[in-house]
C-alpha cells in the first residue's frame, strides 16, 4: 500500500464512530486473491474445468468466494487470475489483476515459487523471505499451500507444483511503497497474514517500520532516521548523507518506531520531522498526530519566556492559531526557539530507547531547511 497515503486514515480511526466503521467494506490481501488464483487454476489442471467463483478458506476459517478475471489452459499449465478489490481501504493494489500460473513438478519436488512479472523479489537480508527468493511473505505461501492441499488430497495427489505469481504494473505500483527502501527490486510484495484488509487500519504501517528497522540492521547500517513526512525524510538524508534504506517513514508513529528499537537497538537513531509535530513530541505526545494531542500554546509560550522573550511574543505565543505562527514569531525576534524544542523532543524519545542508542533530532521548517539538531551532532549547523 501507500504508506504516505495511509498516514490520515490512520489516524482518522480512532474518531470514527462505530456506525461509520462498521459501514466500511473489508477487502482481500493480495495473498488471498493469489491464493484463490492459484486454487481454480490447479483445480483445471486436474479437472479441466475452472471453478468460478472459486472458494477458498482462510486461517481464521472465513470461506470467502473469488470470481475470475481470467483463466486459460495449455500446454499442461493452468493460468487464472483474479481482480484484487481492497474494500474501503486505500490500498495502492486495489485493482490489480493477480495472475497465478501452476505448472506440475516431477513426484517429490514439492511446491515452490516464482516471482512473475511485478513482483518483486528479495536482495537484501533482513526479511521473512530470504534473499534471492520471490517477495511471497511466509503465511501468503501457507494460505496458497493451505488450499492446494485440499484439492491435491480430493484428487490424491501430491504437491508437487510450481507456483508462478504475476501482477502487471507491479514494478511501477511498487515505487509507491517501501519496496524500493527494503530491497525488493522488480514489483510488488505478496502479503496478508489473514486475508483480509481491514479497512483504516494502522497494522500494515507500523508493520513496515519494523521491517524497515530489520532491513537497516540486518545489512549493518550504524545511522537510521525516522521522518514523519517526505520534507523531513529528505532533510534528514541530505544532512547524513543517508541511503534510502536507512530512511523509516515513521510518519505520527515516532512510539511505534521507538518501541521496537528498544526491543531491536541500533548504534544511532535521528527523528526528523517539522516544527509542529516536534512540538507535540516535546510535549510527550508520542502519536504525533492531530487527532491525538494538539499544541499546547501555553507551554509554548513558557518555553519562550525561560528563553528570554519579551511580553508582548510571550502574549502572541499564547494568542497563536498554529506552531507555524509561532515559529515565525519567534524567528522574527532572533528566539532560539527550534533548538529548545529540538532538545525536548529528544528528551521524549529517549524515555522511551534503551541504552546504547545514540538519538539525535532534526527539526526542519516547511521549506526543509534544518532548524536546529539535537544530540551529538548539534554543532554541525
Amino acid at each position: 500500500m501507500s504508506w504516505r497515503r495511509a498516514v490520515s486514515r490512520c489516524s482518522i480511526a480512532p474518531i470514527m464512530s462505530r456506525t461509520v466503521a462498521k459501514s466500511l467494506k473489508k477487502g482481500w490481501t493480495t495473498g488471498a486473491c493469489a491464493a484463490a488464483a492459484a486454487k481454480a487454476a490447479y483445480v483445471a489442471l486436474l479437472t479441466g474445468a475452472f471453478p468460478d467463483p472459486v472458494r477458498i478458506r482462510l486461517p481464521k476459517g472465513e470461506l470467502p468466494d473469488f470470481a475470475l478475471s481470467d483463466q486459460r489452459l495449455e500446454g499442461g499449465v493452468a493460468m487464472a487470475s483474479v481482480q484484487k478489490d481492497a474494500g474501503d481501504d486505500p490500498d495502492v493494489t486495489h485493482g490489480a489483476q493477480i495472475y497465478v500460473r501452476v505448472r506440475p513438478l516431477e513426484p517429490g519436488a514439492g511446491l515452490s515459487f516464482l516471482a512473475g512479472p511485478g513482483v518483486g523479489t528479495v536482495t537484501k537480508p533482513g526479511l521473512p523471505v530470504p534473499v534471492g527468493e520471490p517477495a511471497i511473505n511466509p503465511r501468503p505461501r501457507e494460505i496458497i499451500r493451505d488450499n492446494l492441499m485440499e484439492v491435491a488430497d480430493a484428487h490424491d495427489r501430491s504437491l508437487d507444483l510450481e507456483i508462478e505469481i504475476e501482477i502487471p504494473g507491479g514494478e511501477a505500483l511498487a515505487q509507491k511503497t517501501w519496496n524500493p527502501r527494503l530491497g525488493i527490486v522488480g514489483g510488488l510484495s505478496v502479503l496478508g497474514t489473514t486475508g483480509i484488509v481491514h479497512p483504516f487500519s494502522c497494522s500494515a504501517w507500523i508493520h513496515s517500520i519494523h521491517r524497515g528497522i530489520d532491513v537497516a540492521q540486518a545489512n549493518g547500517f550504524p545511522h537510521i532516521a525516522g521522518s514523519t513526512g517526505s520534507t523531513s525524510e529528505a532533510a534528514v538524508a541530505a544532512h547524513y548523507a543517508l541511503p534510502l534504506e536507512a530512511l523509516i517513514d515513521m510518519g505520527d508513529f515516532a512510539g511505534g518506531m521507538l518501541k521496537y528499537l528498544r526491543r531491536h537497538p541500533v548504534p544511532r537513531v535521528t527523528i526528523a520531522g517539522g516544527f509542529a509535530k516536534m512540538v507535540k513530541l516535546a510535549q510527550g505526545n508520542l502519536d504525533l498526530h492531530s487527532s491525538r494531542g494538539q499544541v499546547d500554546f501555553a507551554r509554548l509560550a513558557r518555553t519562550a519566556a525561560r528563553l528570554g522573550a519579551d511580553k508582548a511574543l510571550v502574549q502572541a505565543i499564547e494568542g497563536a492559531n498554529t506552531a507555524a505562527e509561532v515559529l515565525s514569531l519567534s524567528q522574527q525576534q532572533g528566539l532560539a526557539l527550534a533548538p529548545a524544542i529540538a532538545a525536548q523532543a529528544r528528551e521524549t524519545a529517549l524515555a522511551s530507547l534503551s541504552g546504547g542508542t545514540a538519538l539525535d533530532v532534526l527539526l526542519v521548517d516547511r521549506a526543509g531547511t534544518v532548524l536546529a539538531v539535537s544530540g551529538h551532532d548539534e554543532t554541525a549547523l
